[in-house]
């Protein structure tokens, strides 16, 4: 049985549970003051609002140059996939492959996770419970690693930079990047994880 069906709702603020009033009439945490809900008000709409604007983003955050590696006073602009193979080429393996990862890989599975989520949760499909929240925690997971490439370009323009020897610069497509991840961020954050407790097939999916 769900706490709603129980007639309690959880403050956001404090965590304090608070014996839900009727329907129609506002309600405020008996601990803090808060004002409690029984779900997030709008939460699937923000979620697909920040999700559009995110994919809207990215593509780019993929076609706009994000970093500029000089060596010998030459050096031409890279988007991701061509920075990653530029960094190949210099031998940094193991940045590259943390680009790719943090660029490609993460973004992509972060934005098409959410998307599923939110399909499943509000087409009401046949996804059990159980489904809709490992497929949660594995957005959360990988949203911590969102950053890290950004991360790698921040350390790459601060210590690789000897003048007309070597240098690394951001460009345009990082700021771009940055803005998806951020975007993705605060649509995971905005998305109501106790919808998707509601509207599963039977009590199995609780337990």
């Amino acid at each position: 049985m769900r706490a709603i069906d129980a007639g309690i709702v959880v403050c956001n603020e404090c965590h304090e549970l608070n014996r839900r009033v009727p329907d129609g009439t506002s309600q405020t945490c008996t601990r803090c003051g808060a004002i409690v809900h029984a779900r997030r008000p709008n939460s699937i709409v923000r979620t697909w609002a920040l999700l559009i604007a995110a994919s809207i983003l990215y593509i780019p955050a993929n076609l706009l140059p994000i970093m500029t590696v000089s060596t010998l006073g030459q050096g031409s602009p890279d988007t991701i996939m061509s920075g990653v193979i530029t960094l190949l080429k210099h031998g940094m393996v193991p940045i590259a492959a943390v680009v790719f990862i943090a660029s490609i890989l993460v973004p992509t599975f972060k934005l098409v996770g959410i998307g599923l989520l939110l399909y499943s949760v509000q087409r009401h499909q046949p996804l059990s419970a159980r489904q809709r929240i490992l497929m949660y925690r594995f957005i959360e997971f990988i949203g911590r690693w969102s950053m890290l490439d950004i991360f790698v370009i921040a350390i790459l323009v601060a210590v690789v930079n000897f003048g007309r020897i070597a240098s690394v610069e951001a460009n345009l497509g990082a700021v771009a990047f940055a803005t998806v991840v951020i975007l993705t961020m605060f649509a995971a954050l905005t998305f109501d994880p106790r919808l998707i407790w509601d509207n599963t097939e039977s009590d199995d999916d609780h337990e």
